[in-house]
């Protein structure tokens, strides 16, 4: 595929140069014509209407972002679109299967792992991706390696519960029964 830039049609509102990309999004083959500077995030929300994506910081600091692409998780705001072409992106839309939620998404209404729902997806893409990355193995470092994904409401222990039940983790975590982690306050 060329990488070279093809200018608007004729009669277009402006001649700003667009590249082609051709990316496999939740599951589905697209192609489009996009300007350079077009990050992923503002990609998938702005021109693909994939909403389920939040831009937050915009700076890479909260995780509302966070996509799979080729199973990684990456904050789509930091990086640009065009870097991705030919890859395979998910985004919270893609992660359940018809009506059939992720298991991912399951647990994370049954530990009631959400409050205002925000951070959520972010949430989830992350997860999905640290179970992929099998790098965690307790609580503690499905935490740790969670850390990059902010919840301003504060459900961390409920999110960390979610996801060590879906990877088979038996163990509690800190504090009581309810997964208060020692030092803060139950909501």
């Amino acid at each position: 595929m060329s990488t070279q830039a093809h200018p608007v049609a004729p009669g277009a509102p402006d001649s700003t140069l667009r590249y082609p990309i051709t990316l496999r999004l939740n599951g589905q083959e697209t192609h489009m014509q996009i300007e350079a500077w077009v990050t992923l995030l503002d990609l998938l929300r702005e021109q693909l209407h994939l909403t389920g994506t939040k831009k937050g910081c915009d700076q890479g600091q909260c995780g509302a972002c966070t996509v799979l692409v080729d199973g990684r998780r990456i904050n789509a705001c930091l990086t640009l679109a065009l870097m991705h072409n030919g890859r395979d992106i998910v985004t919270v839309e893609g992660l359940a299967d018809g009506d059939t939620l992720h298991p991912l998404q399951q647990a994370f209404i049954d530990h009631d792992a959400f409050q205002c729902g925000y951070c959520t997806p972010g949430q989830l893409c992350s997860a999905v991706g640290l179970i992929q990355e099998g790098e965690a193995s307790n609580a503690a470092e499905v935490r740790e390696l969670m850390s990059g994904n902010v919840c301003r409401c504060g459900a961390y222990p409920q999110i960390v519960q979610a996801v060590t039940q879906v990877m088979g983790i038996a163990e509690p975590i800190e504090g009581n029964d309810r997964g208060v982690v020692v030092g803060t306050v139950p909501a």
